[in-house]
């Protein structure tokens, strides 16, 4: 991520914190060393990123910053100033209209406990926008950042193939 914090800042203050989330403009203060998970969910209550390992191994935090996939436990939130952060909450097209991998992932049971699930598809979804013809090799490939312990992969990649061949066919309003 070519974001930097600031140079200098004093470890007691608070500071503005700036970014479109999901679309909407959102903010507010910040301490330096917070972290983006912790002021996604406490500061803004988008509490759909979830917070498993906060050392960047398991992918349950992930979030896209500037449309890449990002470790919300790595990154700063002073750091995600003026960026644009996508969350899961983003994912949905409407409130009653998943998107096709978030449909995918509902007819091919690819989540159970659904822990590690928001950064699944948070990496799966900006795959899928770059190479939306991708195959079972790439998905694995993007998976193999993810830790999941229920659903042993399977599923999660049936449902990503579903979503590839769903976003192959047109779809009329």
């Amino acid at each position: 991520m070519s974001r930097q914090a600031p140079a200098v800042l004093d470890a007691g203050q608070r500071h503005p914190v700036r970014f479109t989330l999901n679309g909407r403009k959102a903010g507010g203060e910040a301490e330096p060393r917070m972290l983006l998970h912790d002021f996604l969910r406490h500061v803004l209550g988008a509490t759909g990123t979830h917070v498993g390992c906060e050392h960047g191994i398991c992918g349950a935090c992930t979030v896209q910053i500037d449309g890449a996939p990002a470790r919300a436990c790595l990154t700063l939130a002073v750091q995600a100033d003026g960026a644009e952060i996508r969350t899961v909450e983003g994912l949905a097209l409407a409130p009653d209209r998943l998107s096709a991998l978030q449909e995918a992932f509902r007819a091919h049971h690819g989540l159970q406990c659904g822990f590690c699930t928001p950064g699944i598809l948070m990496s799966l979804d900006a795959l899928l926008r770059e190479r939306p013809d991708c195959g079972e090799a790439e998905i694995r490939e993007t998976l193999s950042g993810h830790l999941c312990r229920c659903t042993g992969y399977t599923p999660i990649v049936k449902a990503a193939l579903a979503a590839v061949e769903a976003l192959r066919v047109p779809h009329h309003a």
